[in-house]
C-alpha cells in the first residue's frame, strides 16, 4: 500500500469519527471506534470504480470509513429497492466481525449490506436522476453463493449500519 492510500484511510477515519463524536451518534459510529487502520487495511483492495458515486442516490447520507475494501461471505437475502438498487446481506465468512456495528447485529441479523447501484429500474421518482442513462452492467449474484464483494465501506447515516455501497465488483 503506497503511503498517500494510507494516510486517506487515517484521515477519513479522523473525519468520520469527528462528524460522529459532533452529532452523537454512537450507534453509527461504533464501528469507526472498533477498528484501527491496521484492521481496515487487511480489507483494503484495489479495482473501486470510483465513477459508480456519480449514480448513488442521495450520497451525503453515506459516511465513507475506507474507499476501497473486499470482504468474503454468503449472500444471505437479494432484493431489489425502490431505488433501482440491487441490496444485499452477505453473512461475513471468520474474521470479517469487526466490519460490523451494533445496527448490523441488532437490524441485520449480524450481516453487512451490500448495495449494487442502478441495477434495476427505478421506480422512485427522486432517484431517478442518480441512474438516469446507465444500467449497472454487474453480474447479480443468487442467494446462498460465496462472493468476494469490492466496494467503498461506509455507513449509512439514515440506518446506522455498515456497508458496502456502492459495491463495484461480485467475484464468485
Amino acid at each position: 500500500m503506497n503511503h498517500n492510500a494510507g494516510v486517506t484511510r487515517l484521515v477519513s477515519l479522523f473525519v468520520v469519527s469527528a462528524f460522529c463524536a459532533c452529532s452523537g451518534e454512537k450507534s453509527n459510529t461504533q464501528i469507526v471506534n472498533n477498528l484501527s487502520a491496521a484492521e481496515i487495511s487487511q480489507s483494503a483492495a484495489t479495482g473501486c470504480d470510483a465513477s459508480l458515486w456519480a449514480h448513488v442516490y442521495s450520497p451525503k447520507r453515506l459516511q465513507q470509513v475506507a474507499p476501497c475494501i473486499s470482504v468474503t461471505g454468503t449472500i444471505e437475502e437479494s432484493n431489489v429497492d425502490e431505488d433501482g438498487d440491487q441490496h444485499f446481506l452477505l453473512k461475513l465468512d471468520t474474521g470479517q466481525d469487526k466490519l460490523l456495528n451494533k445496527r448490523n447485529q441488532k437490524k441485520k441479523s449480524g450481516d453487512i449490506v451490500l448495495e449494487v447501484v442502478c441495477a434495476n429500474p427505478t421506480t422512485q421518482k427522486k432517484p431517478k436522476a442518480a441512474c438516469a442513462g446507465y444500467t449497472n452492467p454487474i453480474r447479480i449474484p443468487a442467494v446462498g453463493e460465496h462472493v468476494k464483494a469490492t466496494g467503498t465501506y461506509v455507513i449509512d447515516s439514515h440506518n446506522g449500519w455498515a456497508e458496502i455501497h456502492p459495491v463495484s465488483t461480485f467475484i464468485k
